[in-house]
């Protein structure tokens, strides 16, 4: 199989070539979910004009199978559950409140490191464009979707470049849209249809946030 994509970076220029009606309105934020899915938001963001944030989102790997979902987490305690997975392997709810337990100490130190003393990003009735570097199961944006909605958006958005079409289309039923650069029929694996997917690191993260707030200040004073 021929990769579709050099990097993040290319994929979010094209990604965000599919959602130009949501370019310049002022009711408009760009969420990626850390720490893959940063680099994408961050071209949707700087290509629409749009402010650029995260969502804290963790993936629960199943016990014997970590890169395996069973489920997500999200901030403001939200859990995800993916009964299929978890039925299929029978997993004890003991050991998934054991896997929560140690995500949420992780997605608590990522917002510590990306947030700092930075509030949470105001979504009530605005439109969230919530982006990831792809799809494999879809609990992480179930997840995502689930927490955004406590806080009254207007619309949710999912945007990706690369996803299962029948995972696409369970997300239809919870988000407002699904936009997908290109949808496959299996996804053994996101990073096969990237040439270079290397690990996005913390300090990748802060810095990107950190351009993308001072373009957009730049933008907004000018």
């Amino acid at each position: 199989m021929t990769p579709q994509f050099q990097n993040r970076t290319q994929a979010g220029e094209l990604l965000a070539t599919k959602l130009t009606a949501y370019a310049k309105r002022p009711d408009a934020i760009v969420l990626g979910l850390p720490r893959g899915g940063v680099p994408v938001a961050f071209e949707v963001a700087k290509t629409l004009n749009v402010p650029l944030d995260i969502i804290l989102v963790r993936k629960l790997g199943a016990p014997a199978q970590p890169e395996l979902a069973m489920g997500a987490i999200a901030t403001g305690g939200v859990l995800v559950l993916n009964d299929e997975v978890v039925n299929w392997l029978g997993i004890p709810q003991a050991e998934i409140d054991a896997v929560a337990q140690r995500e949420m100490q992780e997605l608590e130190r990522r917002d510590r490191l990306y947030r700092g003393n930075c509030p949470l990003p105001h979504v009530e009735n605005r439109t969230v464009i919530l982006v990831d570097d792809g799809i494999a199961t879809g609990s992480t944006l179930r997840a995502a979707i689930a927490a955004l909605r406590q806080q009254q958006p207007q619309q949710i958005i999912v945007a990706v470049p690369i996803a299962p079409a029948s995972v696409c289309q369970q997300l239809r039923s919870q988000a407002d849209d699904v936009v997908c650069a290109i949808e496959v029929e299996q996804l053994s694996a996101i990073s096969l249809w990237y040439e270079e997917f290397t690990q996005t690191s913390d300090e990748e993260v802060r810095a990107l946030l950190a351009e993308a707030a001072n373009s957009y200040m730049a933008l907004f004073l000018s």
